[in-house]
């Protein structure tokens, strides 16, 4: 069975996952007035930067389609203020959190409620062999992937190749999926709601930009904001759990906090990055206590030095990756398909 592997504290006391949540929980609060301005700091550049984009389009094509992606990143760092608002950690107020998180969710192309749920899915389950298949990148054991068919080996290694996960899969997700509440059909009109609210109000935003600005920039400015934006969140999403010494288990060994603290990253990206991702990086922290206001996640690190030598991944480590697919339970790491054929033939 897995135990709480501790971690040593300034005061060289070892502390269990589970231990340290009574330490976090003081980070807890969110602080209106930052979270008022990073949300400014966030919506105003990708306004000014799509109607930039719109206003070169009429001088040069290529122009506009390079100023749409690099706006991508601006996307993504409100697709993370979502993201707080769905853990009720942006604002003290439960309905403001939602309805921001709502009208963010028409320019992410997310269903707000939908996406919470499915969220909430993903942290309640995260690292649990058992548990798999909702919010999750899909992950197979070494047994699992030797037991399949030559098809089956097939199809798990397309989901699994960079240009699906990262080029397809984002467009599939965003563009797709997320048009249906996938996951939760059957669990009521609140998803369905969130869903059909967020496809007539995306439909509506399209259908004007197009009036007023032609196909032009449809195909220019907003599919490649969003794509690019999507795919970037993805990559994110990606590292922050499918790393070497991630940690999964079956549901009898599986502890809740030792799979959100050793089970995530700590995404070590330069300063600028870091803003613009807006601290999810510091995963291993968020996952620990989700209620966490992302630009206090840095608070923590300062404060716990030993929590932000956790898990470090650097961006070059962060490439490597791509070439892990497969969980061993028996050495309890990721493996790349090779690691995995020496694995199951030495076993």
């Amino acid at each position: 069975m897995t135990s709480n592997t501790p971690l040593e504290a300034a005061d060289d006391t070892a502390l269990a996952a589970r231990d340290w949540i009574k330490i976090l929980a003081k980070y807890r609060n969110p602080n209106i007035l930052r979270s008022s301005f990073e949300l400014f700091v966030s919506l105003a550049p990708f306004i000014a930067l799509w109607a930039f984009a719109w206003w070169v389009l009429q001088y040069s094509y290529w122009l506009a389609l390079g100023i749409a992606v690099v706006n991508g990143i601006f996307l993504v760092r409100l697709f993370l203020i979502q993201h707080d608002c769905g853990h009720n950690s942006f604002f003290t107020n439960r309905h403001v959190s939602d309805w921001v998180g709502r009208a963010i969710g028409v320019l992410t192309l997310t269903p707000y409620d939908v996406w919470r749920r499915t969220h909430s899915v993903h942290h309640s389950a995260s690292g649990n062999l058992d548990r798999r298949g909702m919010g999750d990148v899909h992950t197979l054991t070494v047994a699992e992937y030797m037991a399949l068919s030559k098809f089956g080996r097939l199809k798990y290694r397309l989901y699994r190749n960079p240009l699906v996960l990262f080029g397809l899969g984002p467009f599939y997700l965003f563009f797709l999926q997320n048009r249906l509440p996938l996951g939760l059909m059957k669990s009521g009109w609140k998803y369905w709601t969130s869903a059909m609210g967020t496809n007539a109000t995306i439909a509506l935003f399209v259908g004007l930009i197009t009036w007023l600005g032609g196909w032009q920039v449809l195909l220019l400015i907003f599919i490649p904001t969003t794509l690019v934006g999507a795919s970037i969140g993805v990559w994110l999403f990606y590292v922050q759990h499918q790393f070497e010494h991630t940690l999964w288990d079956k549901e009898e060994d599986w502890q809740l906090h030792d799979a959100a603290l050793h089970g995530s990253s700590h995404y070590v990206l330069p300063q600028p990055l870091q803003w613009l991702t807006a601290n999810i990086g510091i995963h291993h922290v968020h996952h620990l206590y989700a209620r966490i206001p992302f630009y206090r996640l840095t608070e923590v690190l300062r404060d716990h030095p030993i929590l932000a030598e956790a898990q470090r991944l650097t961006i070059r480590e962060s490439l490597e990756c791509f070439k892990l697919q497969l969980w061993d339970e028996t050495s309890r790491r990721l493996l790349s398909y090779k690691q995995a054929r020496l694995a199951y033939a030495a076993a």
